[in-house]
């Protein structure tokens, strides 16, 4: 997909602080997190059930840190390495795209802070550590990546491309825009309400931030190039819960989805692809 540069002054980025993961904190699953939690059960022995355990806590958050680009400016950030400017290029046009949609509704914008880090940090959610995945916290607006994450797609879960990487950031800026609107707490109450729907309102919630990460790549269909949409595709099948469980060897059972399927991920994200239409991702949420 052909990104313009990303201009340093229109874009909130910063590297993380060190943080581990003491005995409990932790983040919001984002796309892909559950293999990476299966990947360090079987390779390092972590306990997924404590990780998810203290992932869930986290949602709520607590208030964040102030703003601020340690460990250098934005360009040094952004142009860090590969993946790190891919991320800063797709934030960027993330802005761009969506702003104007905000906008035209009468909701009020904020950008998101994409925040890097290498193996664990502290977000306004609490500790993180790389093993999560990426993920959206709420509580101070931040998209958090390790983009080694970026490696692992590609080797373990063969979902290599640019377009499979800008899906992550376009997934995890879904919650954002769910954030701004106040679709995630809505679905918070719901849960609180109806804890029998808990899980079927989570799986809803990631489906229409894959939506939302779909509509923005159909906003901008005259940058897609040729490859881009089996990338995506082939990133969203990799990422089913249905698809993660069989690769890690365990039955698949669908009352413990946390994502949806992988049909499920690659419908909803050619609805945002095909429509250009955030309106569509409503039907999702019901």
């Amino acid at each position: 997909m052909r990104l313009n540069r990303f201009n340093p002054g229109n874009i909130r980025v910063r590297r993380g602080g060190g943080g581990g993961f003491p005995g409990g904190g932790g983040g919001k699953i984002g796309c892909g997190g559950l293999l990476v939690v299966i990947v360090a059960a079987l390779v390092f022995g972590v306990d997924p059930a404590q990780m998810l355990g203290s992932m869930e806590e986290m949602q709520q958050g607590s208030p964040g840190q102030p703003y601020g680009n340690g460990g250098g400016s934005v360009a040094d950030i952004c142009n860090d390495n590969q993946y790190s400017y891919e991320a800063c290029s797709a934030l960027a046009s993330l802005d761009e795209t969506w702003e104007p949609v905000f906008r035209a509704a009468g909701i009020p914008f904020e950008q998101p802070e994409l925040v890097f880090y290498q193996g664990g940090t502290r977000s306004g959610c609490g500790a993180a550590q790389s093993a999560m995945g990426p993920f959206y916290c709420p509580a101070d607006h931040g998209i958090y990546i390790d983009t080694s994450f970026y490696d692992q797609m590609a080797r373990q879960m063969g979902a290599p491309g640019d377009f499979a990487r800008y899906y992550v950031i376009a997934h995890e800026y879904g919650h954002h825009i769910q954030t701004l609107t106040g679709i995630s707490r809505q679905i918070r109450q719901l849960q609180q309400q109806k804890p029998q729907q808990a899980n079927s309102l989570q799986v809803a919630m990631e489906l229409q931030a894959d939506c939302y990460a779909g509509v923005w790549a159909g906003k901008n269909r005259d940058r897609i190039e040729p490859g881009d949409l089996e990338e995506g595709m082939g990133a969203a099948h990799a990422i089913g819960d249905d698809t993660l469980m069989r690769n890690a060897g365990r039955a698949v059972v669908a009352e413990s989805f946390t994502h949806g399927s992988s049909a499920q991920r690659m419908q909803a994200l050619r609805l945002g692809l095909e429509t250009g239409d955030d309106t569509q991702c409503d039907r999702i949420i019901g």
